[in-house]
């Protein structure tokens, strides 16, 4: 703990371990202050993440409202416990929730935090000091009828169904960018390729379009993972039998959280089952691998694309952002897809991280659930921030070279493989295989041996015959 918490002035609180000065000022109390001491491990604080720290706030109000509903708790304590998470939830308080959100215990650091900052923010409600718990109290109040076991994945669930949110927002913003590039270039010919060799023809159009339908897809995906989260396990206590709590308390607090969250949550069927499986987190990070491994994808797309711009392909120009080296002048380079693509090798690297967590649970409980928050809270900040970045400083930008794609075409052997239903195969090769050798246009040669008409030609290698079904009349 640094030494200026130490020179502030304090009081003094009680845990199972002894007594502790605890700076007069903080919200917290000791239990927060021993995880200080004991995980300085990634210098990132819970309220880095203010859906957590609302989400915390959402699951301490409901089991108040729920605890005064059923007679555990007097009304004067639930709403002073209710107007402090209210206060929360609006933004107050967000710098007390201090812990770090790589933490051993399971999360109870993090449960110990909340409780301790909605105790003293109450307290001082009722018209007491902080820290005075003879008059509310952390756990036999603030923490009624739970335990961390249920209120940390509970309070998780909630998060990661706020940022969820955020990324598909964001997600279908960068659709509709591809998707209006798709429209601005529906007639630009270029040609296709597949393993880095020249394929058939399409138009860039078909391409944008291609990219704008892999995320529409990716975002169904990320809306069915998020439907499982919405299945929690408040009222499973300590390991899912109920202990410390109301026979009507779970579907109760239910219904106040779904109330007070705007999430239509609802109790699992299997608590103690609930309170030891992980699997909702992990599928939703495979979910999230399949986002960041299909954004890279289309980064790798751009840069290769648009590389050059005139020793490469160059057949799109991506927005210039800045100066691309010290020594080359006049060199721009693709930063904003190169920033999605490290964006990328950190949400698959925290998809291994979640893995391994999961399946690192023993018996009634996970114990690594805080890593597996703190890797999906990134991989959801990253990824949302990335898809507004990439569609704000590079796809909106992006401008097409139609002569040089049209260059390509005209000079590729790929538009033989249009004339297999007219003269067959075999001749097709050939011509490919001397269109390549000679470099001489496949329509020269076609019409050289009297294969085709030039009007038969026109037609069988126009633009629209090229990119799509057509009825194949008049063939070989």
């Amino acid at each position: 703990m640094s030494d200026s918490l130490l020179r502030r002035p304090v009081r003094i609180e009680h845990d199972l371990l002894g007594e502790r000065a605890v700076p007069s000022d903080a919200y917290w109390g000791i239990h927060t202050l021993r995880a200080l001491e004991n995980f300085p491990i990634s210098g990132v604080p819970i309220s880095l993440y203010p859906e957590l720290v609302d989400a915390l706030a959402c699951v301490k109000q409901a089991a108040a409202e729920a605890n005064r509903e059923l007679g555990v708790i007097s009304h004067e304590k639930a709403d002073a416990i209710t107007q402090a998470c209210v206060e929360i939830r609006g933004g107050a308080l967000h710098d007390h929730f201090v812990v770090d959100v790589i933490q051993g215990g399971a999360g109870t650091s993090t449960n110990m935090n909340a409780n301790e900052v909605v105790c003293n923010r109450a307290l001082e409600i009722l018209g007491h000091s902080k820290g005075e718990y003879l008059h509310l109290h952390p756990l036999d109040h603030v923490n009624a009828s739970q335990s961390t076991n249920d209120a940390y994945p509970t309070a998780l669930k909630i998060a990661l169904h706020f940022l969820v949110d955020r990324l598909l927002v964001e997600l279908d913003a960068l659709r509709g960018a591809f998707a209006a590039k798709a429209v601005e270039f529906h007639d630009h010919l270029k040609m296709g390729r597949t393993q880095l060799q020249d394929a058939v023809p399409m138009t860039l159009g078909q391409e944008f379009n291609a990219w704008a339908s892999m995320l529409e897809e990716d975002g169904r995906r990320l809306r069915e993972a998020q439907g499982l989260v919405r299945e929690i396990n408040m009222g499973a206590t300590a390991i899912g039998t109920g202990i410390n709590s109301h026979p009507d308390y779970a579907a109760t607090i239910c219904a106040r959280l779904s109330d007070i969250s705007g999430i239509d949550l609802a109790v699992a069927t299997d608590l103690i089952e609930a309170t030891q499986d992980a699997g909702s987190f992990v599928q939703l990070s495979g979910v999230l691998k399949r986002v960041a491994v299909k954004l890279s994808k289309i980064c790798n797309d751009l840069r290769l694309l648009s590389s050059g711009p005139r020793a490469g392909l160059g057949e799109i120009r991506l927005p210039p952002m800045a100066a691309g080296s010290s020594i080359m002048p006049g060199k721009v380079n693709p930063i904003i897809p190169e920033v999605v693509n490290q964006i990328s090798f950190v949400v698959i690297g925290n998809d291994v991280t979640v893995s391994f967590a999961a399946e690192s649970g023993q018996l009634q409980l996970n114990a690594f659930e805080p890593i597996m928050a703190r890797s999906l809270f990134q991989s959801l900040t990253y990824l949302s921030t990335g898809c507004r970045v990439l569609r704000d400083r590079c796809v909106v930008g992006i401008t097409a070279e139609r002569e040089r794609m049209q260059e390509f075409v005209d000079q590729s052997a790929g538009v033989a493989t249009a004339l297999n239903p007219w003269i067959g195969y075999a001749r097709a090769s050939e011509i490919a295989r001397e269109a390549h050798a000679t470099r001489r246009p496949v329509r020269e040669l076609v019409l050289e041996r009297g294969w085709l008409t030039e009007e038969q030609l026109q037609e069988i290698l126009s633009p629209e015959g090229l990119v799509r079904p057509r009825a194949l009349l008049g063939g070989a």
